[in-house]
């Protein structure tokens, strides 16, 4: 009991002597206990908590209220990262090369330590991503990946709003916001109904824009003070460019997964094999093969009808089959079902 009373006066001591006193009596700010206890009740709630309660029950729609979250969200972002902008990065006053912590009371500077608190309260408000996961019951969409991101992010960011509330390490709240404005606009989009999925084409390329504009920009901008001189702490270089080292390689993983694992299954998925053969399931059927029942959907009009093949050969094409089936898509939704003969 005695060593752990130590190790507390200890910890004490170094939030009082290294700790910026213009954020020490802010929310949340005295100690890392209560933003440690938060993150760790999110990953078990998220993990635990909210999938045994949401079992045996119906998933919520809660498109309106998605909608406004993610436009409440994309004003934030938006909020913190003019502020973020305005305060040093855009306006002259911050160095891309080499940017120290600036502790005096100048409003530009009290301007970016309230910016950094502001980010560091958002992290908070993005555990609600997941809590809709689980009221909707897309439990697939909690990935390891999704709650490690958000369960550390909180804790991460406490550190540099203790510590060094400004300069060099701002830049990743700076590029972070940026791609949240894009990100929950797109989710915004997504969750106002089908109508908008013509415009969200753009869905893969968010993760490619949060591993080349965030996650490499990070990474080059914190470790080139590794090896120039910089009134700056190492151990935040080493902190801010591991956490993007450790992002990179898991979103890296998960487009791997989401885009190129999906891409291989759909090539898989075209592909019927009947008789050793290999045929294109587009609207081809390849040589030498002699039955396929399959039930096709939306032929006409968005209405279903369901066919039999039988002993189609060199290289018939599904279209003219259906072509010749006159009983085929009425305009009224009716599942017929129809045998096409060898006409060759």
């Amino acid at each position: 009991m005695a060593l752990i009373m130590q190790y507390i006066s200890n910890w004490k001591k170094i939030m009082d002597t290294y700790g910026d006193p213009r954020t020490k009596d802010w929310p949340m700010m005295s100690s890392p206990i209560p933003t440690l206890a938060v993150c760790l009740s999110y990953v078990y709630l998220v993990k635990v908590i909210g999938p045994r309660l949401m079992e045996n029950r119906k998933p919520f729609r809660l498109q309106n209220t998605l909608v406004i979250y993610n436009a409440i969200q994309v004003v934030l972002s938006l909020w913190i990262f003019y502020e973020i902008a305005m305060s040093g990065w855009l306006t002259g006053h911050y160095s891309f090369r080499c940017q120290p912590v600036e502790y005096n009371n100048n409003p530009r500077t009290i301007r970016m330590v309230h910016a950094c608190w502001w980010y560091y309260f958002s992290k908070f408000t993005e555990f609600i991503d997941t809590i809709f996961f689980i009221l909707r019951k897309k439990q697939s969409q909690v990935t390891t990946l999704h709650v490690i991101h958000h369960g550390c992010m909180p804790m991460s960011v406490w550190f540099g709003v203790k510590f060094t509330p400004g300069g060099h390490s701002t830049f990743f709240g700076f590029l972070n916001t940026f791609v949240h404005i894009i990100m929950y606009t797109y989710y915004m989009l997504s969750a106002m109904g089908p109508q908008y999925q013509k415009y969200l084409w753009w869905k893969k390329y968010l993760t490619t824009l949060q591993m080349v504009v965030q996650f490499i920009l990070i990474m080059v901008h914190a470790f080139q003070l590794l090896f120039i001189e910089c009134n700056y702490p190492r151990a935040f270089v080493w902190w801010i460019g591991m956490h993007a080292v450790m992002f990179f390689f898991l979103f890296n993983e998960f487009y791997k997964q989401a885009y190129k694992g999906r891409q291989t299954r759909h090539e898989k998925n075209d592909k019927v094999k009947v008789n050793g053969n290999l045929s294109s399931a587009n609207g081809y059927i390849g040589p030498k093969w002699q039955t396929v029942d399959r039930t096709e959907t939306n032929l006409t009009n968005g209405h279903a009808g369901s066919f039999k093949l039988n002993g189609l050969s060199n290289g018939v094409t599904l279209g003219s089959a259906l072509k010749n089936g006159k009983d085929i898509a009425n305009g009224h939704g009716d599942i017929m079902q129809r045998k096409v003969q060898q006409q060759i």
